[in-house]
């Protein structure tokens, strides 16, 4: 009976040597405190050295960003300023969510540092990669918003616009928009690593999440209407996306539940 017990209190053990380490070595809740706040204070630094540069060029960057609707306004029209400080505020904000932008990956890089030490090493390996494609899914995200739905909707909305209407929208107004469409696609570029995730922590299979296709495509529509513009044009641009994503996702939630299968 005995060797039964200790037979059984050894099989949750973990094998390797540095999942043993990481379940022995276990640090106190202050200096986990400690250390996090370390990890701030580096993330809010790096945050304020990418600041300077991007507020020296932030005019030229304020024009790059708004080059997508001044391509497309009509002769004689122009963007405005109707607050007295917007044109000092408008391009300082643009430089700080530059900065943050730029630096998600140190950013990231950061949240690994801090709980690298307490995973095993198979969890390390399955979150390196998924740290680097999400960074890079991000990105994309926001580039898709700014070569291809940005043109096409500030198309349709100077197209649109009742004749006898001078378009001329504020700096700071404008800029509100792009971030939160580069917030909007950035984070529904992510589908696919949220899907790995629930397929990899066993909350949900492959299986179940394609069952649930119908509930998808009603929720991708439903998000493209609360963050996007209400047009049909921007909605279906953040919807189809949204959706063929969920599908990537759902067939490398596949590979995961084959890869973690015992063979």
């Amino acid at each position: 009976m005995a060797d039964v017990e200790a037979n059984t209190g050894s099989s949750d053990e973990p094998n390797d040597p540095h999942d043993r380490a990481v379940d022995e070595n276990e640090q106190p809740f202050l200096e986990h405190l400690i250390e996090l706040r370390g990890r701030i204070i580096r993330s809010l630094i790096a945050i304020a050295i990418l600041f300077i540069p991007f507020y020296y060029f932030a005019n030229d960057l304020y024009l790059w960003v708004a080059e997508p609707l001044t391509d497309v306004l009509p002769e004689g029209s122009s963007m405005i300023a109707t607050q007295v400080a917007s044109p000092f505020l408008t391009p300082f904000k643009l430089a700080i969510f530059t900065a943050i932008f730029i630096g998600v990956p140190f950013l990231l890089h950061q949240v690994w540092a801090f709980v690298s030490p307490g995973l095993y090493r198979h969890e390390k390996t399955f979150a390196v990669p998924l740290l680097m494609s999400s960074t890079l899914l991000f990105y994309c995200g926001m580039a898709f918003a700014y070569y291809l739905v940005f043109p096409l909707v500030f198309t349709f909305f100077t197209q649109v616009a009742p004749e006898g209407v001078a378009i001329m929208t504020d700096i700071n107004q404008y800029l509100d928009f792009v971030l939160k469409m580069f917030l909007a696609f950035g984070i529904a570029f992510e589908i696919p690593i949220a899907t790995m995730l629930l397929a990899w922590s066993g909350l949900a299979t492959a299986k179940s999440m394609a069952n649930k296709r119908p509930y998808v495509i009603v929720g991708c529509f439903v998000m493209g209407m609360l963050l996007t513009p209400p047009d049909v044009v921007s909605q279906l641009l953040l919807a189809a996306p949204t959706y063929l994503l969920f599908e990537v996702g759902v067939f490398l939630a596949r590979f995961i539940e084959k890869r973690e299968t015992p063979s």
